[in-house]
């Protein structure tokens, strides 16, 4: 049994945790915190086994040292990505980084979709309309799907279901990875280079992880390329898009809609009930002005499913660890 400090709980993150724990013979003991883990919070994990964080956690070197300083001996990531660790610092300490590599490829895929289909048919708009009893149809103008090139750039788990779906609904699908997905080439999509994807597409939808090779991988110099109004949708990591380059792209209308789950700098907003105050990010703020924006508090992640399998998968990790087992799911950095 490990005793485990869970970072920026919410109340399903306790319910399905919980859940998983008790259905499993780990048996666990969960302290859970709402706040964030960051440099000032570090502390509460003291004479704690574990620690259980989340996307927007920082896991620097100081925090690290921090944690293993006070006993800490394993990190569980309960998320895919692990672009917020120092994952030198954790291997200099010795701490192992477990994280959740799948738990719902379809959630994520079909939360782009949503994206996709809000932005073109405007539904975002019309519902406000029509609780204004406006029933106008001047600026709601869409496009069909079917015929239309969509460019999906990354073909893991997700980007393959995202590629299946898309074709489902009558695209031609082009991809970019550096290494191809043979399910993806089987099905009948076509690779491509970046560049040539980029001028290609109608819609390009993100589904990588965050690296140094990746970060800004969409920013000025990569609009030059694309079809003017072409749509952008990024449910993946927020420093996937240069947020700045989006804004003069949609004001020049290179960009002709984009559809966000994630934000380069959601870590001070996502999450949380931020209605009563003043958001100080000004870039964001730009953002929420276009009509031909939709953004969503990185919530595609959020079904009953996906919290399911992140809960047994990180409470899986946790035990494996305990019981001195392989673990499958480590981090290798």
């Amino acid at each position: 049994m490990l005793r485990c400090a869970v970072f920026s709980t919410k109340p399903y993150d306790r319910q399905f945790l919980d859940q998983a724990n008790s259905e499993s013979d780990g048996g666990h003991r969960f302290d859970y915190l709402d706040v964030p883990l960051n440099d000032r919070t570090a502390s509460l994990a003291v004479d704690q086994d574990a620690v259980c964080a989340f996307v927007n956690d920082v896991l620097d070197a100081a925090v690290l040292e921090t944690l293993a300083g006070q006993g800490v001996k394993v990190i569980a990531m309960r998320c895919a990505g692990f672009n917020n660790v120092d994952l030198a610092a954790a291997h200099r300490l010795d701490i192992p980084i477990l994280r959740v590599p799948a738990y719902s490829p379809h959630a994520v895929a079909e939360h782009a979709l949503a994206l996709i289909l809000g932005l073109n048919r405007h539904t975002h708009r019309a519902w406000s309309r029509v609780r204004d009893g406006n029933f106008e149809l001047d600026g709601l103008l869409g496009f069909d799907l079917n015929g239309k090139t969509v460019g999906v750039v990354g073909t893991g788990r997700i980007g393959e279901v995202f590629c299946q779906i898309m074709q489902g609904l009558g695209c031609r699908v082009l991809a970019y990875d550096p290494y191809p997905n043979e399910n993806c080439t089987a099905m009948g999509v076509q690779y491509r280079e970046l560049d040539d994807l980029l001028r290609e597409s109608d819609i390009i939808s993100l589904h990588c992880p965050l690296s140094p090779e990746t970060h800004h991988l969409i920013g000025a110099p990569q609009l030059r390329l694309v079809k003017h109004g072409v749509m952008i949708i990024n449910t993946s990591r927020g420093a996937l898009l240069n947020t700045r380059a989006m804004i003069d792209g949609l004001k020049t209308g290179r960009v002709g809609a984009l559809g966000l789950d994630v934000y380069e700098e959601e870590a001070d907003l996502f999450f949380e009930n931020l209605s009563n105050k003043v958001i100080s990010d000004d870039v964001f703020m730009r953002l929420t002005t276009f009509p031909n924006v939709l953004i969503t508090g990185h919530q595609g992640f959020f079904t009953s499913e996906a919290l399911a399998n992140i809960a047994a998968t990180t409470v899986g990790n946790l035990t494996a660890f305990d019981r001195g087992e392989a673990l499958e799911n480590r981090v290798i950095s």
